[in-house]
């Protein structure tokens, strides 16, 4: 038995989950609603305000769904409820972000600036010059659009210029040696 898959999903007060003879989700909170089709192999079901999911056999393949999809369906649950951020940081001389209107405008030492719309229900918010956060109720929608934004300009290993996560650790290199 999946060890994830296993565990039941504890629906909060204020979130209603629907599911349909189909296995397509629902899940209505108060930050918004998600909605997503799951595998027609896996059993989807409301017990005692949690959903429990299983499978119908025990193949290898229905094993890793099972995990799968009951870590899509708590996705949602948190989504809806607290939401998910990224942050980036961009780190070089003259690397700076704007907000204009919803649109990301991207200093990042090109010839012209990069501009971003958001996509699939995603919030940009400037902390600062060089920080950006990215809001939204869709762990998919947020991590898609914050490497969107990081593939401008990947952390260099020499002088660490570039768009990278919060946290994120970029292991320097040495330059080159004078001649001998």
């Amino acid at each position: 038995m999946s060890r994830i898959g296993k565990m039941p999903i504890a629906i909060p007060s204020g979130v209603n989950v629907t599911i349909t003879p189909d296995n397509v989700v629902t899940v209505k909170g108060p930050k918004g609603e998600l909605t997503r089709a799951m595998r027609k192999e896996m059993t989807i079901a409301i017990e005692d305000n949690t959903v429990v999911v299983s499978r119908s056999s025990d193949e290898k393949q229905l094993r890793a769904f099972h995990g799968l999809t009951r870590s899509l369906i708590n996705n949602m649950v948190i989504g809806v409820t607290e939401g998910y951020q990224k942050i980036l940081e961009l780190i070089g001389v003259g690397y700076k972000a704007q907000l204009q209107g919803t649109k990301l405008v991207l200093n990042l030492g090109f010839s012209h600036p990069v501009e971003i719309e958001p996509v699939g229900g995603v919030i940009f918010e400037i902390l600062a010059a060089n920080k950006i956060a990215i809001k939204g109720i869709d762990k998919e929608a947020v991590g898609d659009a914050a490497a969107d934004i990081r593939v401008w300009r990947k952390p260099e290993p020499y002088k660490g210029k570039g768009i990278r996560y919060e946290g994120e650790i970029v292991r320097r290199k040495e330059g080159k040696t004078g001649k001998k």
